[in-house]
């Protein structure tokens, strides 16, 4: 039998390898004794199976089972549901909503049959019931809650429940005994316990879905090592302000689906809704003959999806040296750039008035493609002239006062064609697909002062 000499604190318990004064644990003097410990087997040293290889051409393919949950826009996210022999981790900035999402997908998952354990380390097992209260009506017998810190209990509640779903939260307040000297969010304790739940994961006898909450830091990243990102299948960013109502989740990483595909919730007291049909919630409803000036649509490209999007206005006398611009969506660069491309290539005066630029929802625009309909905005309040309501603006602006083409433009009009729209103004010569449509008109003009005299009929 092997031996190893460890140094262990008569006060505290903390061990380490060699000698020092002070306990790096609990701060006390000269409590370090030297202690002898039967060494633990070489792993390396015992007798391994290896699985049998085989050449890439023989191996067959199969199509990873997903779990479908009745939350539209994660299971987009997702690409297609959960699936069972994977595992995922899911940041965001403190109160966001990210355990509140895990709460209601455990609530979903159980309520079709599936066990789920939800494990956390901030909470306790009241605080979790208390929300759950708030999100459910009804709590699915399905849902088990335990609340430690200890990774090893949590494996061992796993082997007695046998869950098909494991929610951990978060990775980050989680250790393993067998590093005493490590405490939890180090490096060694996080990976040392994703990879445990990597393996519980991949269990080729009993596949099951994981899900770790992974702490943001201050650059707005997962806390600890880029090791942890490489580690898992899925990486879930939930983002969105406490004082917002909008939340965007979008997967930057997905080995079961495309990435940068995006869904958007609503925060409410009950929790998370799925907002199913974002361009009917970034759009003001308005009937046939009712226009507002100030308003103009364009369509984003969000993921795989089209969405359309309004784009509001205010101009105003400004009472100060100074004009005010202030973009709710946009950079202020941005802003200031539309701004004085309007005013020298439009022939449009704004030095003495204040513009304000939002959308309605709330959506950040983060696309060239929109810089046409923002300007048109500007110009329909400005003159305090409506645009039509079945009328919408896909092109960027360049500084000389030219339209320039987008990407994805034929999925952008088929979207504006599918929901009813009679006209889009675009680029010259920036359609490259041949458009099988059947309401809209795409009108090609090439210079911004042409599509202001189209729409507003000015000589």
């Amino acid at each position: 039998m092997k031996t190893k000499t460890v140094f262990k604190c008569s006060n505290c318990g903390y061990e380490a390898s060699k000698w020092v004064g002070c306990c790096p644990d609990c701060n006390k003097w000269n409590t370090l004794e030297e202690k002898t410990v039967e060494a633990k087997k070489n792993k390396a040293s015992s007798a391994r199976t290896v699985k049998k290889i085989a050449p890439l051409n023989e191996i067959k393919a199969t199509n990873s089972d997903r779990i479908l949950t009745g939350i539209n826009e994660f299971n987009r996210v997702m690409g297609g549901g959960i699936v069972r022999d994977s595992i995922t981790i899911i940041t965001a900035k403190p109160g966001a909503g990210k355990s509140t999402l895990l709460l209601q997908v455990a609530g979903d998952v159980a309520a079709k049959g599936y066990k789920v354990l939800y494990a956390s380390g901030e909470e306790s097992e009241s605080q979790i019931k208390n929300r759950a209260d708030r999100l459910f009506n009804k709590i699915e017998k399905g849902v088990w809650v335990y609340s430690d810190n200890s990774m090893d209990n949590v494996l061992e509640v796993v082997r007695q429940i046998d869950p098909d779903l494991v929610i951990v939260d978060s990775i980050q307040t989680f250790v393993l005994e067998e590093f005493p000297g490590s405490r939890a969010g180090s490096p060694t304790q996080t990976m040392e316990c994703a990879n445990e739940l990597l393996k519980l994961a991949k269990d080729p006898l009993k596949p099951r879905a994981v899900f770790l909450v992974g702490q943001m830091n201050k650059s707005e990243e997962i806390a600890g090592l880029r090791a942890l990102e490489h580690l898992v299948d899925a990486v879930l960013i939930l983002d969105g302000e406490n004082e917002e109502e909008l939340r965007g989740l979008s997967v930057s990483k997905n080995r079961f689906g495309s990435t940068w595909e995006r869904g958007y919730f609503s925060m409410t007291e009950n929790g998370l809704v799925s907002i199913d049909n974002p361009s009917e919630y970034f759009m003001t409803s308005r009937d046939e003959n009712e226009r507002v000036s100030g308003s103009a649509l364009t369509v984003v490209k969000d993921g795989s999806r089209p969405i359309i999007v309004e784009i509001e206005s205010l101009v105003s006398k400004t009472f100060t040296p100074y004009p005010s611009r202030i973009g709710e969506c946009v950079r202020r660069e941005q802003l200031s750039t539309l701004i004085s491309i309007l005013e020298q290539r439009g022939k449009v005066s704004l030095y003495d008035k204040d513009v304000v630029i939002k959308t309605t929802g709330g959506l950040k625009l983060k696309e060239q493609t929109v810089n046409l309909a923002i300007i048109m905005s500007i110009v329909s309040s400005v003159l305090d002239k409506e645009i039509p309501n079945d009328t919408a603006f896909i092109a960027d602006v360049g500084l000389t006062g030219e339209l320039k083409k987008v990407p994805s433009l034929e999925l952008r009009i088929r979207e504006l064609d599918r929901r009813g729209f009679k006209r889009v103004y675009v680029a010259p010569n920036a359609i490259v697909r041949t458009l099988d449509t059947k309401n809209i008109e795409v009108i090609e003009l090439k210079l911004l002062q042409d599509v202001i005299r189209h729409v507003f009929n000015k000589g």
